[in-house]
Formats: structure tokens, C-alpha cells, sequence
């Protein structure tokens, strides 16, 4: 049984997070000390409270010890002195063997959560504006905690099932021919895969909503093509606008003032890859209708997935910062630079991009009221979702599209996943991209992952196999890299026959990967969750960071150190080790609880099944319509088959 009750601080700005009513019981939050002059909210933590949550962040899965602020970032080095990264999910849980109790904290605006920073024991919550809605839901369990958050802020968005498959993209895919390169390669590899992606030189000039005509002179043909070859296309959709005459995007959003306008009533003029841009209003609903509608001209060229991007939104410069910067560096010419006047110097130019001046120089139209951005900035990317997914909606209310974003809120949850944004091929991005994925869980973020590999940098053979093997359950599994990076699809590394195998293993399987991301959905649970979760009475779990369970019968233990050949594990209940070499080459052992060091060789997967407990395997297919679920082989541990419930459905239609 769980206790939600609602309050509310000044006359906050409404996020459209929350979709459950409850009525504010006040102002005042027992066991909080709250500061409205300092617009502070701070309690006491002991000694065995574990803080979890805050969705999409840096360090472990206990956020006690650092500051993580709501303050959606375009920052790709995910470092942990950072304190924001791409998107803002500010709701946390506190939980002991005592209690356990969850926080949401609606507001748009920036907030600081300094988790046992300033003082080891306390908890202390700033708001740049002291006017929100906040929740508290208190419950015997976190699992109660959860369910009742999640239905207090609705479902999970719901994927089409080819988007368990896997994927593979890069920036960028830059012609029809590289395309077709990289499937053949994957076919002739006996790699299966389900989708390319299409980052932005797939445009006409890096605007929206175009095609480049030479490098795809008939998209309509192209994409028939690829589906006949069980290919989805999935092209990538910026935030930004291309100031061109004779662009129709452009012209249709000066016309009808669709576009973030300055005090003066101007339009912004802000700079992202095509140069100088406007920022759709997209808090504006009549906004969101005609922009969520542009999607349906892509649509109608056979593509059914799309990532947004770029959406905090990330700004390169704003024309009259530009402007400023070129004034000061001019008093520069002549001097003589010393070390505070030379880095004072080299400040301005590192600091023209996402310049925190710049989100104050434009306004939304925001239920009938003009708010700065500032303001509600952190709902920029959430209502660029919510714009497609209402589309989405309206133009095939028969079928499931593909929908990911870098910025998100919660509440945007409901209208497409999230991805964690532009990490590094570093090995400690292998473990933080594990330890976000219960975090988004808690938030409602279901359907997420990482750039398998990395982003940035250039990724090695073996952080590929670990971080495929650490990212078999993920709901989003998809390869991505950046320009100038080493080329990182599966087929081009030595052990081919290894990459073969697990990527094998991950079709074989999407029945249980599948299945028991719906039950969570349909149920308002988790996915992936920490151990404590599942074993709320065993202390030694509530420490556990590097190991999660996974749906109904699973946990998850992988290798994320460099050069390792093993690790140890923390068994809660004796359990059965599986270690998979290929879907046919596999290996059982009955272990017991406790501490155990368990040997992995590289070209290994190793999956722990728990007692009384199921595991439906699929026959490894190429792409995920192939699938044949009249040939499903069971793993079982003290459970037959037929204990196992699983959900399956055409993958397609919508799921109410």
C-alpha cells in the first residue's frame, strides 16, 4: 500500500508530466526543511539510506555523494564533474529496510539535488524558481513506490518490435551505396540486423524534413528496397530550422509565427549544423500540430522510425552573442595577454556555444501565457516528442513508429524512448551506460540504451564485445560513432565469428527481452532494476552496483574492466550461471549464494537464471520478423516451461 499526496510551492508552471490527479494537501512537506527565501528543501539522510533515481546521470546507481542538476546539457563528455547531462527526470527515491519513499519534483526550471555533497548526512534540494509541484509517494517497498509513480505519470512509450533488433549507424551513412555496403556486409557476415540509421548528411543540407537528392536520388524506392531486404530506415530529426528562402519549412514558420521569438518580438537566430536557424515554439500546440505533421512526408516514403536530436536544444552561438564576442575579442588585439587576460580571452570563444546568456534571449507561447525559455527549458526536447508522437497518432493510428530522443522530461516518456547521448569508447562509459539503465527505468523510461561502443573516441575489439554483451538485454541496441572515429560496424573486426554469435544470442533472445518489457509496461513496473529491488531484506545487495535483474528471472553481471578474464559476483539466492558461447554452445552451472569469481573469456556471455525461474530462447534469426516462436526452447531452473507467461503479439499494432 502506498501513500501519494501532492504539494504545491507558488504558482508553478504546469509540465504536463503528470496525468493522475491528486489534490495539493498544502505547502509544507513533512520531514523536509524548507527555505522559501532560499528556495530550499533539505532533510536528513542515515547512515543505510540509498538515494536512487534521477534517471539519465553520471556516477553510480546510489546518487549519495555528488550534485546532479536538472539542466538539460549538450555535452558530450559525460564526466563525472559533471553535474547535467542531456536530459532532466527529477524524480528520486530514498530507500532502507525501513522505508522506502520516491520524490518528484515538477518544475521545468533549473534544480540542484546536492545528495550528501555539502553534508554527508543531508539532502538538500534548490530551485531556481521556489515554485513547483511536488509528489511524495510512500510505500513498504520500492517496486510499490514505482508502480505508483508510473501510474501517476502514465505508461511507457511502446516501440514496434523490430526496434529490439539490432542497429547500426554512424555519422554518417552518407549515399544510398554506403547504405547497401553495410547491410550486404551484415548479410554476407550472417550478422543480424534490423535497422540503419541516417544521421544528418542524409539531408538536403542539413534541413529538416528534406532528402539530399544526389546521394538518395529516390528515397520512396530506396526504402521499399531496404524493407524487402528487412532493413528499416531511421533518420534523424534536429531541432533547428534552416533560415533559406524557398525552404518550405522555413517560409510555412515565418508565416504563421511558429518560431521562438526575442522580447522584440524578432525570431531567434541561433546557429546548429546548417548554420544559422530557428527554434520551433514547440511548447506553442498549434507549433507542435504543424511540425509533428512535416514527419508524416517521411512516413509516407516508407520510413516508420525516428531519433530527435539535438533538442535540449543545443545552440553553436546565437547571432547577437556572435556579435558581442567579435566586440571583446577586438579590446584583445593589442595587449599583451598574461595568464588571467590570455584565458579570459580564450573563455569567449569556448563559451559561445550553449552560452546560458543565450537561453534567456527568447520566449514560448505557453497556454496563453510568454514564458522565457529559461524558464521551461527543460521541457524543449520532451514537447519536440510529444509533437511527433501526437502526430504519429493522428497518421497511422494503425501502426507503431520508432521514437527516440536526447532531451527528455518526464512525461515524454508516453510519446518515445530516450538514448543517453554522445558518450565516449571509454570503459568507464561501458559501466555508467549500465548503471543509468534502472535509473531511466524508475522514471519511466523503459525503452533506452547507449551507443554501443561509443560515440566519441575510437573504439578497440574487445570494449565492442563487452559492451554488446553488457547491453544484451537493453531494450535500444544500437552500434553509433562519430565522424572521424575508427569505422566500428561488427563485420570489419577480426573475430567475426564472435560478434556473429552474440549478436545471434540477442535475437535468440528477444522473446524473453521482448515479453517482459511489455509485462512492465502494461503493469507500471520495471524493467531493469537494481538488486535491492527484488531483495529488499538482503543488505548485501542494497551495495550491489555493477549487477541488475532483468524482468521476472534474469540477473545481469557483465564485464566492464579492460583486460579482465573475469569478475565477481554477488549471488542474493543460489542461481544458475549460464555461459554462452553461441545460442548452441552453452554451458549450466548451479550455483549457490554468495560471493563467487566467475572466469569470462571474451567471445563469452554469461546470463544468471533464478530459481524457480524461466528463460524462453528463440531460434537465431537474421532480422526480427523472422523470429519463429513455434520453435521456442526453454532454460529452465526448478520451473517447467509452461511456469513461464509470455507475452507476444504482432509487434506492430498499438497496445492499449
Amino acid at each position: 500500500m502506498t501513500t501519494v499526496k501532492h504539494f504545491q510551492f507558488g504558482t508553478p508552471i504546469e509540465t504536463g508530466a503528470v496525468i493522475r490527479n491528486v489534490p495539493a494537501a498544502g505547502s509544507r512537506i513533512p520531514g523536509w526543511v524548507q527555505d522559501e527565501a532560499q528556495g530550499t528543501l533539505c532533510r536528513d539522510l542515515s547512515e543505510d539510506e540509498i538515494v536512487y533515481g534521477l534517471g539519465e546521470s553520471v556516477r553510480g546507481m546510489n546518487k549519495r555523494g555528488w550534485i546532479y542538476e536538472s539542466n538539460n546539457s549538450d555535452d558530450p563528455n559525460h564526466t563525472e564533474d559533471k553535474h547535467s547531462l542531456y536530459a532532466s527526470q527529477n524524480f528520486f527515491l530514498i530507500f532502507s529496510r525501513q522505508h522506502s519513499y520516491g520524490m518528484f519534483v515538477d518544475t521545468p526550471g533549473k534544480v540542484s539535488f546536492d545528495i550528501g555533497y555539502s553534508k554527508m548526512d543531508q539532502m538538500k534540494i534548490s530551485l531556481d524558481d521556489f515554485a513547483a509541484n511536488v509528489y511524495t509517494i510512500e510505500g513498504e517497498n520500492p517496486t510499490e513506490v514505482i508502480r505508483s509513480f508510473h501510474d501517476l505519470i502514465g505508461k511507457s512509450y511502446i516501440p514496434p518490435k523490430w526496434a529490439f533488433g539490432y542497429g547500426q549507424s554512424r555519422w554518417s551513412y552518407m549515399n544510398e551505396q554506403e547504405v547497401l555496403e553495410v547491410v550486404r556486409s551484415y548479410r554476407d557476415a550472417g550478422i543480424p540486423i534490423d535497422s540503419v540509421y541516417l544521421d544528418i548528411d542524409y539531408m538536403d543540407h542539413y534541413k529538416d524534413f528534406t532528402i539530399n537528392n544526389e546521394a538518395f536520388p529516390d528515397f520512396d524506392r530506396f526504402t521499399r528496397q531496404m524493407k524487402e531486404q528487412g532493413i528499416h530506415l531511421v533518420p534523424i530529426i534536429d531541432a533547428g530550422v534552416k533560415i533559406e528562402k524557398g525552404y518550405d519549412v522555413y517560409e510555412e514558420g515565418v508565416e504563421k509565427q511558429y518560431f521562438c521569438q526575442k522580447e522584440n518580438g524578432e525570431n531567434l537566430v541561433a546557429a546548429v549544423w546548417p548554420g544559422r536557424v530557428h527554434f520551433p515554439d514547440f511548447l506553442d500546440e498549434k507549433t507542435r500540430e504543424w511540425f509533428g505533421g512535416k514527419y508524416q512526408w517521411l512516413i509516407s516514403q516508407g520510413v516508420d522510425g525516428f531519433w530527435n536530436d539535438m533538442n535540449e536544444p543545443a545552440i553553436f552561438y546565437t547571432e547577437d552573442h556572435l556579435k558581442e564576442v567579435f566586440r571583446k575579442i577586438d579590446l584583445y588585439r593589442d595587449q599583451n595577454l598574461d595568464i588571467r587576460s590570455f584565458f579570459a580571452f580564450k573563455e569567449l570563444v569556448d563559451k559561445i556555444d550553449n552560452n546560458p546568456e543565450d537561453y534567456r534571449r527568447f520566449y514560448h507561447h505557453y497556454h496563453g501565457q510568454l514564458v522565457r525559455h529559461d524558464k521551461v527549458h527543460n521541457l524543449y526536447g520532451y514537447y519536440m516528442t510529444m509533437a511527433a508522437g501526437e502526430a504519429f497518432r493522428r497518421y497511422s493510428p494503425d501502426k507503431r513508429i520508432l521514437m527516440f530522443s536526447r532531451a527528455s522530461y518526464i512525461g515524454m516518456h508516453r510519446y518515445g524512448g530516450v538514448w543517453t547521448g554522445d558518450n565516449k569508447s571509454w570503459w568507464s562509459h561501458l559501466l555508467l551506460s549500465f548503471q543509468q539503465m534502472p535509473g531511466l527505468n524508475m522514471c519511466g523510461f523503459l525503452y533506452s540504451g547507449s551507443d554501443i561502443g561509443g560515440f566519441g573516441a575510437d573504439c578497440t575489439e574487445d570494449l565492442m564485445l563487452r559492451w554488446l554483451e553488457m547491453a544484451i538485454m537493453t531494450p535500444l541496441y544500437r552500434n553509433h560513432s562519430a565522424e572521424g572515429t575508427r569505422r566500428q560496424e561488427l563485420y570489419r573486426f577480426e573475430h567475426i565469428d564472435w560478434f556473429r554469435n552474440l549478436v545471434n544470442l540477442r535475437y535468440a533472445l528477444i522473446p524473453y527481452i521482448y515479453s517482459e518489457f511489455m509485462k512492465a509496461v502494461l503493469s507500471g513496473g520495471m524493467y531493469m532494476m537494481p538488486l535491492s529491488f527484488v531483495y529488499p531484506e538482503d543488505e548485501r545487495a542494497d551495495r550491489v552496483e555493477d549487477q541488475l535483474i532483468v524482468g521476472e528471472s534474469i540477473m545481469l553481471a557483465p564485464v566492464y574492466l579492460q583486460n579482465a578474464v573475469g569478475r565477481s559476483v554477488y549471488l542474493p539466492e543460489d542461481m544458475k550461471l549460464i555461459r554462452f558461447r553461441s545460442c548452441e554452445d552453452y554451458e549450466e552451472e548451479i550455483l549457490t549464494a554468495g560471493d563467487h569469481y566467475i572466469p569470462v573469456a571474451l567471445n563469452e556471455t554469461i546470463l544468471f537464471l533464478r530459481k524457480g525461474h524461466v528463460l524462453p530462447m528463440a531460434q537465431p534469426a537474421q532480422d526480427v520478423e523472422q523470429i519463429d516462436y513455434s520453435k521456442l526452447f526453454y532454460l529452465t531452473y526448478e520451473a517447467e516451461p509452461e511456469d513461464y507467461e509470455l507475452y507476444n503479439d504482432d509487434g506492430i499494432s498499438p497496445v492499449s
